[in-house]
């Protein structure tokens, strides 16, 4: 299966660490055993790549079409939620839902999107121009939750996810959807809430 995102070495070599870790962790025969670790020292089970079988349903969006660098992305994004919420404002149109990137076509370097808000059904008078009314994605998909930075996305659930998708034999359709339960413009870099949407074929 192709691999969509990025970058998955990092997830092969912290596998890897993390194998490599144990073994050199294992008590020597005939040594007495090291003592328990303190329980506040032991991390919590990640739930985060864990994939939750959903079915996603079309719902009427007001988004913003665009393209940028991986290398910028909050920025990019930040930018184009607020035109988004300008216009929303502006035709005092009410959201029905968190606002949410659907990426649309991505590579190493680029990626496509559409920054959007769920409204409850489509304005009489539609936008024009770069701003446009459309329907969300619909189908079978996987949901992933993640918190923290922003830009260590890739680091850690991005890389987790082809991953999860191999070892389940199941093969995206080309489209995801980071839906953002608190602000994106808002909201620290460190301290995003999101919920990932993988589509499937």
């Amino acid at each position: 299966m192709t691999c969509l995102w990025r970058a998955t070495t990092l997830a092969a070599v912290l596998a890897v660490g993390i194998a490599s870790s144990a073994f050199a962790q294992a008590p020597t025969p005939g040594a007495p055993p090291p003592p328990p670790a303190p329980k506040a020292a032991t991390p919590a089970p990640n739930k985060d790549t864990s994939g939750v079988d959903v079915t996603l349903t079309p719902r009427t969006i007001i988004y913003m079409k665009g393209n940028g660098s991986w290398d910028n992305a909050l920025e990019t994004l930040q930018d184009a939620f607020k035109s988004v919420y300008a216009f929303l404002d502006k035709q005092g149109i009410q959201r029905a839902g968190p606002p949410m990137t659907i990426y649309t076509e991505f590579d190493d370097t680029n990626f496509q999107f559409q920054a959007a808000v769920p409204i409850a059904e489509a304005p009489k008078d539609p936008p024009k121009g770069d701003i446009a009314v459309g329907q969300t994605p619909a189908g079978k998909a996987l949901r992933f939750a993640y918190k923290g930075s922003f830009h260590q996305m890739e680091d850690t659930i991005y890389n987790a996810i082809p991953e999860y998708l191999d070892e389940k034999q199941l093969d995206p359709s080309g489209t995801f959807i980071e839906e953002y339960q608190s602000d994106p413009v808002t909201t620290p870099e460190d301290k995003f809430d999101i919920q990932i949407y993988v589509l499937l074929k």
